[in-house]
């Protein structure tokens, strides 16, 4: 078993033991929620930023594609006769996230093709544009169907509470293991290949604008799931919770684990949601303190807590030295 995938298994049982003894109140319960959602977030973008050497700034507005889309079809399919409980409940969520996903691959897609062809600064600067296009978009659209409100512009639409941290954490193991597995295959290597050296992969007759479409496709359809698993969870969203100030706090997330480092990149998502959390009895300099740590944290450790490693070969460098038989 893959040690990011044990280490997330065990985490998600000890949290779901927890909730079942009643050890565990509403408010630690949604950070936990919002710990697993990120996970996926940041795994995904991984791909993009830290596999293929991408620098994608638009993140959250896949997000929103799918957060928006998967509600739509959520409520429609909850109004017209469907029961969010039960099993049709998850039927109800499981048709809504693949919906969502889907949607968010395909404007992922459509980003993706014009604009891949760039690099670096230029690359972040559209990507980012985009998600702001997105966000606009979806502030000014609203339509009704049979009485009902649907998307509802700025004002926000109302969303049936239908995730769980099952779903949550259900859904994140999935990414890991689908990236793990994807990244460690032979056409995987086609991934890093870019993110190396994209003349030489050209050389080497691999299309490079090719790979880095497809990264683009699955994070953003990974995404859009994350958003759905969001909506669905805190009830109530609007175009504002998936601004660029987002995006900006999933790169973080990435770059403080490490580029290409999935295990750093799910500590850096635990340690970024729990450490605020710690800082509230200094609410007047929370945020100065947080933003403190994390610009020194970043000159410490420019290349993140485990830079590119993984846990196997951290682990490696800690087996004690054992001297031979004579």
């Amino acid at each position: 078993m893959k040690p990011q995938f044990t280490f997330l298994l065990i985490f998600a049982v000890l949290v779901g033991l927890a909730q079942l003894m009643g050890a565990m109140d509403q408010y630690f319960l949604t950070v936990i929620i919002f710990i697993g959602i990120n996970i996926t977030m940041a795994t995904s973008l991984n791909l993009i930023n830290g596999f293929t050497g991408q620098f994608s700034l638009g993140h959250a507005g896949f997000m929103g594609v799918g957060a928006y889309i998967s509600a739509i079809i959520s409520t429609y399919l909850t109004t017209h006769g469907m029961s969010p409980d039960g099993a049709s409940g998850v039927i109800v969520l499981g048709v809504a996230l693949l919906g969502g996903g889907l949607f968010a691959a395909l404007t992922g897609l459509a980003v993706g093709i014009p604009s891949l062809r760039l690099k670096g600064d230029y690359l972040a600067i559209v990507t980012l544009g985009f998600n702001e296009i997105i966000r606009v978009i979806i502030q000014n659209v609203d339509f009704k169907i049979q009485g009902t409100h649907y998307v509802g512009g700025a004002r926000g639409f109302a969303v049936p509470q239908l995730s769980s941290f099952l779903w949550v954490y259900g859904i994140a193991l999935v990414v890991i293991y689908f990236v793990q597995n994807v990244i460690n295959s032979t056409y995987g290597r086609g991934f890093l290949a870019v993110r190396d050296d994209e003349i030489a992969a050209e050389a080497m007759g691999i299309n490079t604008t090719r790979f880095k479409v497809k990264a683009f496709v699955i994070g953003a359809f990974f995404a859009g799931i994350g958003g759905g698993l969001f909506a669905h969870y805190i009830q109530y969203i609007t175009p504002d919770n998936f601004t660029f100030l987002k995006s900006i706090e999933i790169v973080v997330m990435v770059i403080l684990g490490g580029m290409g480092s999935t295990y750093g990149v799910i500590l850096a998502v635990i340690l970024l949601m729990v450490l605020p959390e710690f800082l509230r009895e200094f609410s007047e300099y929370r945020m100065l303190i947080y933003s403190l740590l994390l610009v020194i944290l970043m000159i410490l450790r420019p290349q993140g807590l485990f830079g590119n490693a993984s846990i196997k070969k951290l682990v490696g460098k800690w087996k004690p030295t054992t001297i031979p038989d004579r």
